[in-house]
């Protein structure tokens, strides 16, 4: 009996000693997650104090300047006002080969003010809100940088981690000035991320955009009085938006064209001289979009002409379609699988369930948090969204990914991401956020084969002969774009 208590004994050991020893060598055991587990504090009161002040677009004074500050607490050499933009800015660490680079936003969108409540409650009316997470995905990068940088100083290995602070994601393009004034060319790598609702890498590619102001010039008057003497710029308009819902019936399914009229007059008895009207373009191929946005210039002169009026068309933004990686997708999908979901505590499951139950959803969706999603094959766009991430894709190797910021079954943009992205919800999401990031880098560090793997595979794909091109032309950055005019 005493023998096998004793062999019992010592099998206990040798497992405890085994599962020590694993413990010890797992990936998840290195100097930059173990960073990260112990500043869970220090980034969430930090993403919290941007989610508190909501900037919009250009206008992202303070976001800014708090991660810029942090990255300098931590040693990085920070860049500020780039690319003439005063919110944006380069943060670096290290020397040497490979350079891999994270992108950080921290632009708010207007109307979506929310608490951290699971019922909508606007902190401030009509005020601005983090209703894409930039509050996190900004700290997340900063975040996964920091972390990095750790395991670059105990590891005493060479290598540059950079972090590109983004501006204006939402519609100013914040990263296509960045990337016409070179600011990428001597990276290597780009590891890029989005809040979201689960995990997973992306494999889309997205629509490329160009967003075109159209102004229309004609003559006022009065309405009732003296009407034949007038020229309605709004008809110059209302003529256009007519023109351009015919021929919807004309364009690829995958395409999309949304407008609204920012500018249609002051008063009714007035024959208004100027009106405006904001057009987003888009199609999952840039040459079909070159088409697309042919076509409705055309329309526009019609509509000037047809109205007596004058018009003036003003490229706004623009962004390339997606470039994806297979081989950087897959290095992410490993290290997200190995990170994991975002598990809720049971003050955060009673928060998420009350969200789900407002939105008639099924509790069960709950699990997709905790899940990483298979990483699924490359799949032509059907439409959707559009990033400037596109333009930084086609000038250099690129991946994208998502962690569970905000609770299962919301729709974007909305009042619920807001009351989630703001929480420790939030936090959780952007501290796995940052861990996938640094042992991406680790990798990368570690083994330049693959580093070369993912370049040939970019120029294979990009094409011989590609030369970048912006899509919103020479322009400047439009600073005041988020200004009320």
């Amino acid at each position: 009996m005493k023998k096998v208590l004793l062999v019992i004994a010592l099998t206990t050991l040798a497992v405890t000693v085994l599962a020590q020893k694993i413990k010890k060598n797992t990936p998840l055991n290195n100097v930059s997650v173990n960073y990260l587990d112990k500043s869970f504090s220090v980034y969430d009161k930090l993403q919290k104090t941007i989610w508190r002040n909501p900037e919009l677009g250009f206008l992202e004074t303070e976001s800014s300047a708090l991660l810029q500050n942090h990255l300098k607490e931590n040693e990085f050499t920070v860049q500020a006002g780039v690319a003439g933009m005063p919110t944006a800015f380069v943060a670096t660490y290290g020397s040497g080969y490979p350079v891999i680079a994270v992108l950080a936003e921290f632009d708010a969108l207007p109307g979506l003010s929310q608490d951290t409540v699971p019922y909508r409650k606007p902190l401030v009316e009509g005020g601005s809100g983090h209703g894409c997470g930039h509050n996190t995905f900004g700290v997340g990068a900063v975040a996964g940088a920091v972390a990095i940088k750790q395991w670059l100083d105990s590891e005493k290995h060479t290598g540059t981690i950079k972090v590109f602070g983004t501006p204006a994601e939402e519609g100013g393009g914040g990263k296509v000035y960045m990337v016409r004034d070179g600011l990428f060319n001597e990276v290597d790598v780009v590891l890029d991320w989005h809040p979201s609702t689960g995990n997973g890498v992306t494999t889309d590619t997205g629509t490329a955009i160009q967003m075109i102001d159209y102004s229309f010039f004609g003559v006022a008057a009065h309405a009732a009085a003296s009407p034949d003497k007038g020229r309605s710029a709004l008809d110059g308009v209302e003529a256009l938006n007519y023109m351009v819902n015919l021929l919807r019936e004309h364009v690829p399914m995958s395409s999309r064209i949304h407008y609204v009229i920012a500018d249609g007059g002051e008063a009714p008895n007035v024959v208004p001289d100027y009106a405006r009207v904001s057009y987003y373009i888009r199609s999952p191929k840039r040459e079909i979009l070159k088409d697309l946005v042919e076509w409705i210039g055309q329309a526009a002169e019609g509509a000037a002409l047809g109205t007596q009026t004058k018009v003036k068309s003003e490229i706004v933004s623009g962004f390339y379609e997606r470039l994806n990686n297979r081989k950087l997708s897959e290095l992410v999908q490993r290290k997200l699988e190995i990170v994991g979901g975002v598990h809720y505590d049971a003050r955060e499951k009673a928060f998420a369930e009350e969200i789900v139950k407002g939105l008639n959803k099924d509790i069960n969706i709950l699990k997709d948090a905790e899940s990483v999603k298979p990483l699924e094959e490359e799949k032509p766009s059907l439409g959707g969204g559009s990033s400037d991430v596109g333009d930084v894709s086609w000038v250099v190797p690129t991946v994208s990914f998502n962690t569970a910021t905000f609770v299962p079954g919301s729709a974007g943009h909305s009042w619920q991401n807001v009351a989630a992205g703001g929480s420790t919800i939030g936090t959780k999401s952007l501290i796995n956020t940052a861990k996938v990031f640094s042992l991406s880098a680790i990798e990368l560090y570690t083994n330049p084969g693959l580093v070369k793997e993912i370049r040939d595979e970019f120029d294979t794909r990009r094409g011989a002969g590609f030369k970048y091109v912006p899509l919103l032309g020479d322009r400047k950055p439009a600073l005041d774009y988020r200004v009320k005019k």
